[in-house]
């Protein structure tokens, strides 16, 4: 009994469907090329803003750490430090969308191919491209997502899209590996730039071969290949610029056309960006209003409890301190406070503590923080009591917050309960 023959489906299982001429080896070779050092700068950022979180330590990351070990605690010199790492790796994302829509564009064909599977080594490569796409474009959209504060999905964002650019990592070393030879023979044959040199009139179809994306049956062309790449390398550049001014800041945040916290999020001394609101974790006012004490443990155990007006009676510091969130955008205020060193005197734990912190946030992710003890130590480092010479707002973590140089800000634990000296492990 013999299988009747399987024809190939209509539409784009055809070869003659893909009619662009500007498709073929050259240009995927190009505009791949042009996407791995946009995507090492985004995978290097990625694995230091996590590090910033100093996962091995306390509940620090709902991640608890990663796959990926980390083998130093997150330094708190330059003050800027995370808001130039987090705000490069949001810029280095973005400005990677334009260029990997243009790659999965000039290999669409290849994701039609029939038969599906032809062959145990052509089924591994099938596999390999479907990780490879679906990864990097889960990756790319939840980035995105995220730092537009839009979370359409149930899951937690950090876990998930952390191991979805794992996988997206060893997808493309993979694909890279497969294909090394292929883009070696497309620069080799036209040159790296010499087909970008051509006019439209001058834009010819790469020659059709086995297993190619260039079309069998190609159109006119109705874009130069010079045309289509400047179109996807102006539109990388302004969407990566405009990711960037909301940290860079300045005249520049003006450009910060998507900001997810606005281009001027407020009036006033307290009139900066604000991630989560009292209202939003379940603070309320009468927690945070006369009755309100903070707790102080040392390390043997002991314990101190302050009134906001004791802690403003104690010896106050002023410092210029950027608060950065993983969104990419950041804000540098003036914040007073008591130094967290001068509560470790008072407490009696001398240099060399971690500090765990805990909030009255009764919601959300992060209601405790652990710093290392470099950053408890850090003279800078303030229990924060003003801002901008005046009391914090409710919503910038009234009555008191923590503020450290180059922390993560959702670190800067707001609405302050308990601060707790702890031994170094």
């Amino acid at each position: 009994m013999s299988l009747a023959p399987i024809h190939r489906p209509p539409g784009p299982f055809r070869a003659e469907f893909w009619r662009s001429p500007l498709r073929g080896p050259w240009l995927s070779s190009l505009l791949g090329s042009a996407m791995l050092p946009l995507f090492l700068l985004c995978m290097a950022t990625g694995y230091l803003s996590h590090a910033a979180y100093d996962p091995g330590i306390g509940h620090n990351s709902v991640n608890s750490g990663g796959i990926v070990p980390y083998f130093f605690h997150w330094p708190t010199h330059p003050a800027w430090l995370y808001a130039a790492t987090q705000g490069t790796h949001i810029a280095a994302g973005i400005a990677l969308a334009p260029i990997l829509l243009g790659k999965l564009w000039s290999v669409i064909p290849k994701l039609f191919e029939w038969p599906g599977i032809r062959s145990p080594a052509h089924a591994v490569e099938r596999v390999s491209i479907g990780l490879l796409v679906g990864s990097s474009l889960f990756t790319l959209v939840s980035g995105i997502f995220n730092s537009e504060i839009f979370y359409p999905w149930r899951f937690s964002f950090v876990p998930v899209h952390y191991y979805a650019a794992i996988l997206f990592t060893v997808s493309l070393a993979f694909h890279v590996a497969v294909k090394f030879n292929v883009i070696r023979e497309a620069f080799g044959q036209r040159g790296v730039i010499a087909p970008l040199r051509e006019s439209l009139a001058e834009t010819e179809p790469e020659p059709p071969a086995h297993e190619t994306t260039a079309p069998s049956a190609p159109a006119a062309p109705t874009i130069s290949r010079r045309g289509f790449v400047a179109t996807i390398g102006v539109a990388s550049v302004a969407v990566g610029v405009s990711a960037a001014s909301q940290s860079i800041g300045g005249p520049l945040r003006e450009l910060a056309i998507f900001a997810p916290r606005g281009r001027v999020p407020g009036r006033g001394p307290n009139g900066f960006q604000v991630n989560k609101t009292a209202a939003s974790v379940g603070v309320t006012a009468g927690e945070t209003g006369a009755d309100w004490r903070l707790r102080v443990v040392g390390p043997d155990g002991r314990s101190l409890m302050f009134s906001r007006e004791q802690l403003l009676a104690l010896p106050q510091r002023t410092h210029d301190l950027p608060i950065a969130c993983v969104e990419g955008w950041s804000t540098t205020q003036r914040w007073t406070g008591v130094p967290l060193a001068a509560l470790a005197e008072l407490i009696g734990a001398p240099p060399g503590h971690e500090v765990a912190v805990g909030s009255l946030q009764q919601r959300g992710a992060f209601r405790q923080a652990t710093l290392a003890a470099n950053q408890a130590d850090d003279g800078r480092s303030l229990l924060a009591l003003q801002v901008n010479g005046v009391d914090l707002s409710i919503d910038h973590g009234f009555p008191a917050r923590l503020i450290v140089p180059a922390l993560p800000g959702v670190h800067c634990t707001k609405w302050l309960s308990t601060v707790e000296f702890t031994a170094v492990r």
